[in-house]
């Protein structure tokens, strides 16, 4: 099915229904539902984490400059303090790993489909002087349950990636989380909603590698802890995450952002103790939406390295400075918008270090 999503992405193929109609009025049913349990319907606006992170390390190098981009999980919609959100959490590692300050510039937006890529890649770009060496993008839960055609999802998603590789700079993706692991959703919608949201997610897989990204699975990478931890790792809203939960989500992304740099101190080499393996991209993209904090990178057409990368805990982050030499400029303020996403994300093995530790700031 995700290739089928993916070659239908590609090709300009018609919609892909993930669902049969006969689940839609009960898909209805239940998201009804669980809305009157998500925090009356209305998240706090997320802050502006933009500027710069590693000042300590300034030098004669430039600073590195980091992009992020998608939805409210990009945005960080569920806590109240910048450093807080992935963005933060994503610069401050990067800066401690390559010893060099971060310029992070965030225009992800809450609410925001696949479809507001283009907007946001215009956003990014639009200042020659400040085109990002990496970006990060995390998109998809909104694109399920507004029920966005599949392929129309991945061809907005690869047009990004294509993009950003094209200006220079080097793609990480977040893909879909599991929708099925936020607390207030009950069955069958959970399954459904577990089902579609992977399904995506190796459709994603496939679409961004060809055009030459990196991708990280988010899937249930929270799971067992929601389950065990509901009112710590959700955010007051109990729908997006909380600090804790943005801090192990972003320790999932941080090896492969860091590994696209060429920073991380582990190659590509496959290890077969830690079920890595090559495998043609569709089964590596699959294998992937299953297992979440897997990383899959192109390699050989038709071929992708399938790759669990050891996390390392997140250094402290502290609020973000201002970048030298730019007026600051005020934030537009967005909407509040509906609960429409999750920030779940992928399960971690003990292998990979255990997040409930984390520094949540």
């Amino acid at each position: 099915m995700a290739r089928r999503i993916a070659a239908g992405a590609a090709y300009g193929g018609g919609s892909i229904g993930l669902l049969g109609a006969a689940a839609v009025g009960v898909l209805l049913a239940e998201v009804q539902l669980a809305k009157r349990q998500v925090g009356g319907g209305i998240a706090p606006v997320p802050p502006s984490a933009d500027g710069r992170y590693g000042v300590a390390f300034a030098g004669p190098a430039d600073p590195l400059r980091l992009g992020l981009l998608g939805d409210s999980t990009a945005a960080g919609q569920g806590v109240r303090r910048a450093g807080q959100t992935p963005g933060a959490l994503l610069a401050s590692g990067l800066a401690a790993v390559s010893e060099r300050p971060v310029d992070l510039r965030n225009v992800a937006q809450p609410g925001a489909r696949s479809d507001d890529l283009e907007r946001q890649v215009s956003l990014l770009l639009a200042d020659p002087s400040r085109m990002p060496d990496v970006c990060v993008i995390m998109i998809g839960a909104n694109d399920v349950t507004h029920r966005m055609p599949a392929t129309q999802s991945v061809r907005c998603l690869t047009t990004a990636v294509r993009r950003l590789r094209t200006a220079g700079a080097e793609v990480v993706v977040g893909t879909c989380p599991d929708l099925g692991t936020i607390e207030p959703v009950y069955q069958p919608l959970r399954w459904l909603a577990r089902r579609v949201s992977r399904q995506l997610a190796a459709a994603q897989t496939i679409g961004s590698v060809e055009q030459g990204g990196r991708t990280v699975s988010l899937g249930d990478l929270l799971g067992p802890e929601f389950e065990a931890n509901p009112r710590e790792l959700f955010g007051p809203d109990n729908y997006h995450p909380s600090a804790e939960g943005y801090a192990t989500a972003a320790m999932a992304v941080l090896p492969t952002l860091c590994a696209v740099l060429g920073l991380w101190p582990e190659s590509d080499r496959l290890d077969g103790a830690r079920r890595e393996d090559m495998l043609p991209v569709a089964k590596a993209a699959s294998q992937a939406a299953r297992e979440a904090g897997t990383e899959v990178t192109g390699a050989r057409a038709p071929w992708a390295l399938l790759k669990h990368r050891r996390r390392r805990r997140l250094p402290t982050t502290t609020e973000p400075h201002p970048e030298p030499g730019l007026e600051p400029q005020p934030q537009p303020q967005p909407q509040p918008q509906p609960h429409e996403e999750t920030g779940g994300t992928g399960e971690t093995g003990e292998s990979y270090g255990e997040p409930r530790n984390l520094p949540a700031n």
